[in-house]
């Protein structure tokens, strides 16, 4: 409240001599006094030395009572000091009249001194207990925040670490999910600005889904080393086995998410991206079949960022794929392997995502199952 002062300030406004000497005859042994003796001085005093309180007669000249404590309350610097009106005499109307324009209290004139000073010490006791609750409030506000940043930092660190157990099983898949996770971001935010999908791609279901694409093939932790590493093509039945690891996955997530409480959790879209990856527009997909609008929108921007990856990334049983030849391949699947709209926003895309496989090409891309589309290595 003092701001570094000795005493409190009080800011007297008032016209008459006999009343500012009285008051401040009051006043001086507690307080510091500045005076004013019309609105226009009053606004330029008070916005120089910031009082600590105003006691103001309603009668001002040049601006009245009213105009200038309706100036004062539009600085934002001199909003929170109270006013108190002084008046010989007022009724109802211009009481509810200075209320409304945001005065404290109304002394009439004269007050006797123990009055005013009792007065002036409640409403600057007020004053401190409001600054002192906003200071609280902003020093909680404050840990809310840090607390929610430590939370984010807990989020991506789990996620990335259950990542990367499935990355030491699969040796090659290298910078997959850097650019995976650099694929979808764009891809999101471009069909988050689209008035169709602006209300389920939101800024912070976007980020949801930049933060759980890198568990997309997490199941395949569960996956025999025979199957998962093996450098040639895949039999009818090892392909089977591989396609539960979409099950694997979300069942682990799920087990997660039991013991973290609730229905919805930061890694429900995880499980929806894991569960739902390799389903396909027209219902050819696994593991359920799901068609359309069924399946989860965040899977089926996993679905063209994998696909997209992994026929462009070379691999010790094919060479990669150049981006022109990608692009074609994706497009020649709308409306059946994959989301038309999707398809739309990749294509509007497709230099962004050229960029971004050049730039991140040093070790490789997709999973050793994947080639065009997602689709199975011809079984041997």
């Amino acid at each position: 409240m003092l701001a570094g002062r000795e005493k409190p300030q009080v800011l007297i406004i008032d016209n008459a001599a006999d009343n500012i000497t009285s008051i401040s005859e009051s006043l001086k042994d507690k307080y510091g006094i500045r005076v004013a003796t019309n609105g226009k001085v009053a606004l330029e005093v008070a916005g120089k030395t910031i009082p600590d309180i105003i006691l103001m007669n309603v009668s001002i000249p040049i601006l009245n009572g009213y105009e200038t404590c309706r100036r004062l309350k539009k600085d934002q610097r001199l909003q929170d000091i109270p006013i108190l009106f002084l008046t010989t005499g007022t009724g109802k109307e211009n009481e509810e009249k200075g209320f409304a324009l945001g005065a404290a209290d109304y002394i009439t004139m004269p007050p006797s001194p123990p009055i005013l000073l009792a007065r002036i010490r409640t409403h600057l006791a007020l004053k401190e207990a409001r600054n002192t609750l906003l200071r609280q409030n902003h020093l909680l506000e404050e840990k809310v925040q840090q607390r929610t940043r430590d939370l984010s930092i807990v989020k991506k660190a789990s996620i990335m670490a259950l990542a990367a157990l499935a990355e030491i099983r699969d040796s090659e898949t290298g910078r997959h999910l850097q650019r995976s996770k650099l694929y979808i971001k764009k891809l999101a935010e471009y069909m988050g600005k689209t008035e169709k999908f602006r209300h389920s791609l939101t800024p912070e279901k976007v980020k949801s889904i930049v933060l759980s694409s890198p568990l997309h093939d997490i199941g395949k932790i569960g996956m025999p080393d025979h199957i998962l590493l093996k450098p040639g093509p895949l039999s009818k039945q090892e392909y089977e086995m591989m396609k539960k690891h979409t099950i694997l996955g979300r069942d682990a997530i799920m087990r997660a998410e039991k013991l973290i409480g609730g229905a919805e959790t930061f890694l429900s879209c995880a499980r929806e991206i894991i569960y739902s990856h390799h389903e396909k527009w027209n219902g050819t997909g696994y593991p359920e079949g799901l068609a359309g609008e069924d399946i989860p929108l965040p899977a089926r921007l996993m679905a063209i960022v994998d696909a997209y990856d992994a026929l462009t990334s070379q691999r010790v049983y094919k060479e990669a794929v150049p981006h022109e030849k990608a692009v074609d391949i994706i497009k020649s699947d709308s409306g059946t392997h994959f989301d038309p709209d999707v398809v739309e926003a990749f294509l509007a895309l497709q230099e962004t995502f050229k960029i971004i496989s050049k730039k991140y090409t040093d070790y490789g891309g997709c999973t050793p199952i994947e080639t065009r589309c997602g689709q199975q290595r011809d079984p041997g």
